[in-house]
């Protein structure tokens, strides 16, 4: 059953209804989907799963990561119940005493040859015989010591001083160890801090080594480089993580450090509440999509600094947002756990890094109930932040070359439009360019996966039709924005073992109107014959009408239908100069709102290999949540298109678009080549 909230004031939250009680609320309605899997207090939290073939354990998992298994769904339902432990220790679900249940569960976790006992750092180097590995315990060891740290009164100073010598030997062993040289640095820093203030000694030369490499994964605005690449672990763990650093050790011991990593926190919250829609939705971007909500874990993370900006009522509207946004869903959950997916099971996002149990790192954001009930975040009335303002066929672009994102809010929808690069990934890696190398990303049409070989929504494929090969894009190098038109180039099936010119490309640019996005990309090939199709988003099928309309030589695809929940949804997709055809493919699990899909897509042949034919590719997409029909000039809002070849081809020089409500704009491809960055 959806979460139904009960506790609702829509005086100080006027958007949501939800206040610090319905927070309560939800936290305990999804304790309860926890414990009604757990049939003894001896029990770990290990949950049933819908998906076995691709989350792990499978049946050639070792025991490390079986106890991996074991330690995930511990401390990651402690981020829930943590806070509200705190608030109420007698708090009592399918009758257990969840401190009771965690107290115990939390020692036996640690203590060596218990049966729960999630494995010691040394046991399992012993166990895998390699000394120089990092292991899952890691990442959760984390959560622990966040949420010992949550309801210490009520947990960790009730524990003997043998008890705690034993959860301090096993964190010792984690927090001094080896880990991924990412944001997982993170993970050690926490375990030492809390080891430190706790009064256990650590290696202080290790703390420092890993706060400045995590300093210096920083590329401004509040951004992280993770790895390769940029996603919400920038804001769910870099964002959190190093504010409650800086609370037990760093404001102390490392002050500039501090420093930096509040000042990062600052930046970020100076854009992040428009990476988030009108409904404060969370957009499905990057990997571990499984977590949800935990992306506004940032502004808690804010709230924990000494020198705090975040805006307490919008940081509370968007979280309660993208609370309502998934537990309100009937598909959220499997027997009473939070599925692998976005909204449902959804497999094609899976990875092998995740358990039946991972999906509670979406508990983070259920961190601001560690905030007292009279915090700013609680107290203040909600507002929308930039959406209030904006007007209905306004739209906000934010672009930030650091971590090379560009983010619209447009008025005339509500919806928020990533477009994202910076973007490298293997060959064949489909997992990784669904996650991270879409043209685009929108808050309310999650990302489909591929309906067929050649066709993917918001990607492009180029299919060889001499080899029958199909390539995607699976590198997007970044340009920047210039006079409102976005410059980035994708490259197909990129490898470092050729040089660029021999593998085909498209350059990107791309400009808002109010419904969507107007792509103006130009071919850069130099083999032929090939096909190459461009989908749009892909759009839920639960009854669709479907609209094919001209205009000139333009023509369209308009869809009309509803998404899971029965919302009235909208796309037309239309193309002008360099298309051959438009048409559209049913598809199914292949969307993760709903069974059953469509993609509407663009297609074109090329059959010289050095023919003067059109480069240029231009395109619409628009969306709206109703169904009023969209007007004739939105669908078509195309005036002009002027070209400096006097063939019209697109081959040279500046393209000039002259648009129906008077705007221009001027496209220029020349010049891309000294400014694309990785």
């Amino acid at each position: 059953m959806a979460f139904q909230p009960k506790k609702l004031d829509f005086t100080l939250s006027p958007y949501t209804g939800l206040t610090r009680e319905t927070w309560i609320e939800a936290g305990e309605y999804l304790l309860t989907g926890i414990f009604q899997n757990i049939k003894s207090i001896d029990d770990p939290v290990i949950m049933p799963r819908k998906e076995t073939h691709i989350s792990y354990p499978r049946e050639d998992s070792k025991i490390e990561q079986l106890k991996a298994e074991l330690f995930e769904g511990l401390a990651r339902s402690f981020f829930i119940a943590a806070p509200l432990i705190h608030i109420n220790p007698e708090l009592t679900i399918d009758g257990y005493n969840i401190r009771d249940y965690y107290k115990s569960q939390v020692l036996r976790a640690c203590t060596p040859g218990d049966i729960n006992s999630v494995g010691s750092y040394e046991e399992l180097q012993r166990l895998t015989g390699n000394k120089h590995r990092s292991f899952q315990q890691t990442v959760e060891t984390c959560a622990l010591v966040i949420c010992l740290q949550n309801c210490k009164e009520e947990i960790w100073d009730t524990y003997t001083k043998a008890e705690k010598d034993i959860i301090a030997d096993f964190l010792t062993g984690y927090g001094h160890g080896n880990t991924v040289p990412q944001n997982w640095r993170l993970f050690n820093m926490l375990d030492l801090a809390f080891l430190y203030k706790e009064g256990y000694p650590i290696d202080q030369d290790i703390m420092r080594n890993h706060g400045q490499a995590i300093l210096n994964y920083y590329v401004g605005d509040g951004w992280y480089r993770d790895g390769q690449s940029f996603d919400y672990y920038s804001c769910w763990a870099f964002n959190v993580y190093a504010p409650i650093w800086n609370q037990w050790y760093g404001y102390e011991n490392e002050p500039y450090l501090a420093s930096k990593f509040e000042e990062n926190s600052n930046q970020l919250m100076e854009t992040y509440a428009d990476f988030f829609d009108r409904d404060g939705f969370t957009n499905m971007w990057g990997r571990s999509n499984i977590y949800r909500n935990a992306a506004t874990s940032a502004f808690d993370g804010n709230c924990m600094l000494n020198n705090s900006v975040v805006n307490p009522g919008l940081a509370r509207r968007i979280s309660s947002g993208s609370l309502l946004q998934f537990l309100t869903r009937e598909d959220f959950l499997y027997k009473g756990v939070p599925t692998l997916g976005f909204y449902g099971q959804f497999t094609p996002l899976v990875q092998g890094y995740s358990c039946a149990e991972s999906p509670f790192w979406l508990g983070k954001a259920f961190l601001c109930l560690h905030l007292p009930e009279n915090h700013p975040f609680w107290t203040a009335t909600e507002n929308n932040g930039s959406w209030e303002n904006l007007g209905e066929k306004e739209t906000k672009v934010t672009t930030l070359n650091g971590p090379a994102l560009c983010f619209s809010n447009h008025g005339a929808n509500g919806e928020t439009i990533l477009r994202t690069g910076k973007v490298v990934k293997n060959n064949g890696d489909v997992h990784g360019m669904w996650n991270y190398s879409k043209l685009s990303y929108n808050s309310k049409y999650p990302w489909e996966s591929a309906p067929s070989l050649d066709v993917e929504s918001q990607q492009y494929v180029l299919t060889d039709l001499g080899s029958k090969r199909y390539e995607k894009c699976n590198v997007t190098f970044w340009h920047g924005e210039k006079e409102s038109v976005l410059y980035r180039r994708q490259f197909f099936n990129y490898d470092l073992f050729r040089e660029c010119h021999w593998m085909q490309a498209i350059n990107l640019a791309d400009f808002v109107v109010p419904n969507g996005i107007v792509r103006i990309d130009k071919l850069r090939l130099f083999q032929a014959p090939i096909s190459l199709t461009i989908g749009a988003y892909g759009f839920p099928d639960n009854g669709t009408e479907i609209i094919r309309l001209e205009n000139g030589n333009a023509k369209a695809i308009i869809l009309k239908g509803h998404d899971f929940n029965g919302k009235e949804k909208q796309l037309a997709m239309t193309i002008y100069d360099g298309w051959d055809e438009i048409n559209f493919l049913p598809s199914t699990g292949t969307n993760p709102d709903s069974e059953k899909s469509i993609v509407a897509y663009a297609k074109l042949t090329r059959e010289k290999k050095y023919g003067y034919e059109p480069y240029v590719l231009i395109s619409q997409v628009i969306t709206k949540e109703s169904l009023e029909d969209f007007t004739k000039d939105e669908i078509f809002p195309i005036h002009s298109i002027e070209y400096t070849d006097k063939e019209n081809c697109g081959g040279f020089g500046p393209i000039h678009i002259t648009m129906k409500d008077k705007s221009k704009k001027v496209i220029e491809f020349e010049g891309m080549e000294g400014n694309l960055q990785l």
